[in-house]
């Protein structure tokens, strides 16, 4: 066991660049944007809180265990960001995030100063976007129960996928040698393949917690949708 973990440690690059210096100054800038201040106080007052997150991380976390490795870069796992969102709000759920996000860079990328764009591009931007379209969601359509599961969790569960795969496609295609034609073939057209059952993942998580657990949700009210 030991000498399996020393050899998993011997193959990641722990080498840093300015480009990577530079990502991890913008991810720091954008954390600094949202910083979720009010969210943190709250969490600190609540200990089943706490607990309850940690668990939430730690199933985010196994949830990108399931990546198949396609080529160098290019990975392809379930998401689950849009149950963090409606859970946690889109700022704090950035946050949550960066520990898999870690994680993932580390053991799956084998560049763990990577993880700042990943970060950035594949995590920050996503849920950026798809609170977006949560909020216009809200605006304009019927407060009812069916469009909450229907549009905010499982339509933003699908669009969560197509954001994230084409933000890292944009970004693999300005910094590798990867054409735009082989990412279309062998990344973007994983979309269909990966944004339906990550749309069913979020809404079934969705519903279970809105029939079971209504007051785990960040501002999800009976009143509002019933």
């Amino acid at each position: 066991m030991t000498e399996f973990l020393l050899q998993r440690f011997s193959e990641i690059d722990w080498s840093i660049g300015k480009g990577q210096l530079l990502s991890i100054a913008a991810l720091l800038l954008w954390l600094w944007a949202i910083w979720p201040s009010d969210d943190l106080r709250a969490l600190v007052k609540d200990k089943a809180g706490q607990s309850r997150l940690l668990l939430v991380a730690v199933c985010v976390n196994g949830l990108w265990l399931m990546d198949a490795s396609i080529t160098p870069g290019i990975h392809a796992h379930f998401l689950g960001l849009i149950t963090l969102m409606l859970m946690y709000g889109w700022r704090m759920a950035t946050v949550v995030a960066l520990l898999p996000v870690l994680f993932f860079a580390t053991f799956m990328f084998k560049v763990p100063f990577d993880f700042a764009i990943y970060g950035l591009l594949a995590i920050g931007l996503p849920l950026f976007l798809c609170y977006g379209v949560y909020s216009q969601i809200f605006k304009y359509l019927p407060h009812h129960l069916f469009v909450y599961i229907f549009g905010s969790a499982f339509l933003n569960g699908f669009l969560s996928i197509l954001f994230h795969i084409f933000a890292w496609s944009v970004w693999l295609w300005l910094t590798t040698d990867y054409d735009w034609a082989f990412l279309m073939d062998n990344y973007l057209v994983l979309i269909p393949l990966l944004g339906f059952p990550e749309a069913l993942l979020n809404g079934m998580a969705i519903t279970f917690l809105v029939v079971y657990r209504p007051q785990w949700l960040y501002d999800y009210s009976d009143n509002t949708y019933f």
